[in-house]
């Protein structure tokens, strides 16, 4: 791995063997499709601290849909609700329930992102698209990923609005204090039997993205269950997308399940970075957001040995990580913190992950099989394990 310049971005290129025909400033926004979206910015609100940042509806003059766009620091959420039976978003909502549609990417030239990909082989989901108002223009367009997930790429040089032309800026009394989300870290996407390979195969091919970790199914394995994961990431590393799939075990693994209430592949979870875990997840709690089950007493007495053997010592209290359920894993640049919340809806299918990186690059292999045992135990009272 060596840092080179891709000079007409200015962005640094941490992974050599990424190609560069793709530039990616980062992640612009991620559409939910959900079954009522005042709801579910009032959740958004209030569990997580996001603040109101823009609408769309029939008071801005859409018909057919209204969304809500919340904001936390550098995340952006739209949540769309359809405003009537004739809408296409009611097959989405009825086939998976609420869950992510779009994972939007930020570019400096959408034009030439959908002719890249689409040339190499992408299923376009939009054509570029010029869309104005009075504050300027914003072109967009898109491409189909798994399942019926798309990207949709934004350039937004030449607009100054609040959000995209149609919204406007949504002011609300109710503004609960942020929880100290910092921006996305990576997204997982779970694929059905034997398709990880070929989702890998098209983030290299159809968006030049490297394949810099790989995990099999003896190193993401319980007594029960298996899956296996590879990470995908753009070349400058603002963009990663690790991509599981289920592995044969004993009983239903974790990404069956979901692939069982989804009912196809899509966005697993969403990982949210913080400065201070300890804080974010104290005021999740207080606010009804419910975590997986904190590890046994042996997974924290275990810890600093594993911190020991890369030479990193522990800043915050283990006492205090372990009352609040938050796990510890290190490699040989640092170490990180991460916690992952039960699902966000009644389907057991997307949820978040709270992650505070102390300098390591990886994504906790070290609590794989704590985090995998505690889904698996959750699994076992909902009766599908």
């Amino acid at each position: 791995m060596s840092k080179l310049k891709n000079k007409e971005n200015n962005l640094e290129k941490i992974f050599e063997e990424a190609q560069d025909f793709l530039p990616l400033l980062g992640t612009d926004y991620v559409e939910f499709y959900v079954g009522n979206a005042k709801q579910s910015a009032y959740y958004f609100k209030t569990a997580f601290g996001f603040q109101s940042f823009a609408y769309k509806g029939l008071e801005t003059g859409s018909k057919d849909v209204t969304s809500y766009v919340l904001i936390q620091n550098k995340i952006k959420i739209v949540l769309t609700t359809p405003l009537n039976s004739k809408s296409l978003l009611n097959n989405h909502i009825k086939k998976h329930g609420d869950g992510v549609k779009v994972i939007a990417l930020w570019v400096d030239d959408a034009t030439k992102a959908w002719e890249e990909t689409t040339k190499r082989g992408a299923i376009s989901f939009m054509s570029p698209n010029k869309e104005k108002d009075e504050f300027g223009e914003v072109i967009r367009s898109g491409i189909y990923t798994y399942g019926e997930t798309v990207h949709i790429f934004v350039e937004r040089k030449n607009y100054k609005g609040v959000f995209l032309p149609g919204y406007s800026v949504c002011k609300s009394e109710y503004n609960p204090s942020p929880t100290g989300l910092k921006y996305i870290d990576h997204m997982v996407g779970n694929v059905g039997w034997n398709q990880m390979d070929k989702w890998v195969k098209y983030y290299e091919d159809i968006m030049g993205f490297v394949n810099f970790l790989s995990f099999d199914d003896k190193q993401i394995t319980t007594e029960y269950s298996a899956l296996m994961s590879k990470v995908m990431s753009n070349g400058n590393g603002r963009i990663k997308f690790p991509i599981n799939e289920p592995a044969e075990g004993k009983r239903k693994s974790q990404i069956e399940e979901y692939l069982d209430f989804y009912e196809d592949s899509g966005v697993q979870h969403i990982a949210l970075a913080t400065d201070d875990i300890i804080t974010t997840v104290s005021k999740l709690r207080d606010r009804g957001i419910e975590f997986l089950s904190v590890p046994p007493d042996e997974y924290y007495r275990a810890v600093p040995l594993r911190l020991d053997k890369h030479n990193h010592k522990l800043n915050e209290d283990i006492n205090t990580l372990k009352k609040l359920g938050i796990l510890i894993d290190a490699d040989e640049e640092g170490y990180l913190l991460q916690i992952f919340t039960k699902p966000l809806q009644d389907r057991p299918t997307l949820f978040f992950e709270i992650i505070q990186r102390m300098g390591a690059k990886g994504f906790g292999a070290g609590n794989f099989k704590a985090l995998f045992e505690a889904i698996e135990r959750e699994q076992e009272k909902r009766g599908t394990l």
